[in-house]
Parts: structure tokens; C-alpha cells; sequence
């Protein structure tokens, strides 16, 4: 076997390539989206995160859960809807799952790293912590408690995870459904809106390495003359991190070409 090569239960046919790639893409093994590092097969239209390709066989344990033993499973249990615990959203494909407590996380989000740092204009860092609960209201959407948070150290930036999910949805959905003009973008089957959105960012001039910029986010809840401008800079360049491991690959590389998150 090639270096870099893996055989997978869920494409025996074929072998899986690991590879690098700043276009989006859907993971046929959670079926979320990713970016950055997956295992593709080129002889078909299939690609896995590599959380998702390279599961430990030993139950994983996470601090925010310490009495539970995730195991990988391919399929959720059960025939109930079942969603993450971290960002909230369905789980519909391979997934953590803890037998005893019931709880469930979806490959990427269990990996979701503890601390982040991102470097803002000027000079100045955020240092962003993980949090089960945060007693803080979201930067985005006001509310607190919800999904898992990171908060800033300096404690004025707060963003749930399932709130960044949520902005990079709805905008990649805009702009697949009309917003990036031209381009093979209604693209259905399997891609969804990931191939829209690849066919959206070609044809609406975006070129194939840049990620739409996300809408929205300038409907912040911190106000204040003279502070909000700063605010929302530092506040966007904490999302640009907070993105990037969402998506599977928490990298200085993968936060700088997600770019801008506000409308300008």
C-alpha cells in the first residue's frame, strides 16, 4: 500500500488517498461538511474526514464527559432522530456514541480542540477556551447555555458552536441557491449544497480556493461607541479558528481562507 493510502469498511472497493484541498467538500462518513485534510477516493465521488477515516478501535473519553466511553459507530443507534451534543445539529452517519449515558458526537466536534489561539490585526491574540456550558450570553445569538462555546479569555467573546455552524449553513445555502451566479451550483445528489457551493464560488468569481465569507455576523449583541468596530474585528478573527476545527481541520492555513466573516 502507497503511503498515504488506507483501506476503509465504508468503500472497500477502493483505496482512499489522503490529501489536502481548500475547497469544501461533504463527509460520506458523518455527512458533514469539511475542509482542508480527508481521505478521497479518485475513482469516485467519496471523501472522509480524517476523524472520520482514522476512528480509534478504544473507547474515547472526553473531559467534558468523564463517567462516558464514546464508542465509533458507523450508524446511530436506534431508529429515533438522535443530534450532537456539542453543535446541536443531526447526526446522520458515523458518530461517537456513549451506550450508558446516551450522549452523542458527531467525529469532528469530539475532536474539536480545548484551546485556540487567534492572532488579531495589530498585533493582539484571543486565546479561546472550549466550554461545556458558558454562563455568557453568544456573541451572535444573545443566548446562553445551548450548544458547546468558546469564550475568550479576556471574557467578552463568546460564540456557540452550533451558532458558527448555523452562519456558514445559511450563507453557503444563499449562495448556492442564487447568490454566486453562474457555475454548475444547483448541483444535487450526494454534494447538496457543497457542490453548489464549489460551482457558486467558480462561477461568481470567487476562484476555487476561497471559501464564501459568511453573512450575518455583524448582528452582534455587544454594543458600545467607539469599541464595537474592535470588538466585532477580534470577534470574527475568533470565528475564523472556531470554522476551521469545526470543519474538521483546526489550522492557522484553513482559518486565514475562510477570510472575512462580515457583510460588507
Amino acid at each position: 500500500m502507497k503511503y498515504g493510502e488506507i483501506t476503509h469498511f465504508s468503500h472497500p472497493q477502493h483505496k482512499l488517498r489522503f490529501e489536502y484541498a481548500e475547497v469544501p467538500f461533504k463527509c460520506d462518513g458523518c455527512k458533514e461538511v469539511g475542509i482542508g485534510s480527508r481521505f478521497k477516493c479518485n475513482l469516485c465521488d467519496f471523501d472522509l474526514h480524517r476523524q472520520c477515516a482514522l476512528p480509534s478501535a478504544a473507547p474515547l473519553r472526553h473531559a467534558f464527559y468523564p463517567k462516558c466511553a464514546f464508542q465509533f459507530l458507523a450508524r446511530p443507534p436506534g431508529d429515533a432522530l438522535r443530534f450532537c451534543n456539542a453543535c446541536e445539529r443531526d447526526v446522520a452517519g458515523f458518530v461517537l456514541h456513549c451506550g450508558a449515558c446516551g450522549f452523542d458526537l458527531h467525529p469532528c466536534c469530539a475532536a474539536l480542540p480545548h484551546v485556540l489561539d487567534a492572532g488579531a490585526g495589530g498585533g493582539d491574540a484571543v486565546r479561546l477556551y472550549l466550554y461545556r456550558k458558558a454562563g455568557a450570553p453568544c456573541h451572535r445569538c444573545g443566548r446562553k447555555g445551548r450548544s458547546w462555546s468558546y469564550r475568550s479569555a479576556c471574557k467578552k467573546y463568546n460564540l456557540h458552536v452550533a451558532c458558527v455552524m448555523e452562519m456558514l449553513e445559511e450563507s453557503w445555502h444563499e449562495l448556492y441557491n442564487g447568490g454566486g451566479g453562474g457555475g454548475d451550483g444547483g448541483g444535487a445528489g450526494k454534494r447538496g449544497l457543497v457542490g453548489g457551493v464549489h460551482g457558486g464560488m467558480v462561477g461568481g468569481g470567487y476562484g476555487v480556493s476561497k471559501i464564501p465569507s459568511i453573512k450575518g455576523w455583524e448582528k452582534n449583541h455587544h454594543r458600545g461607541k467607539g469599541k464595537v468596530k474592535r470588538c466585532c474585528e477580534v470577534a470574527a478573527m475568533a470565528v475564523q479558528f472556531i470554522i476551521s476545527a469545526v470543519l474538521g481541520d483546526p489550522t492557522a492555513i484553513i482559518a486565514g481562507i475562510v477570510g472575512s466573516f462580515f457583510s460588507r
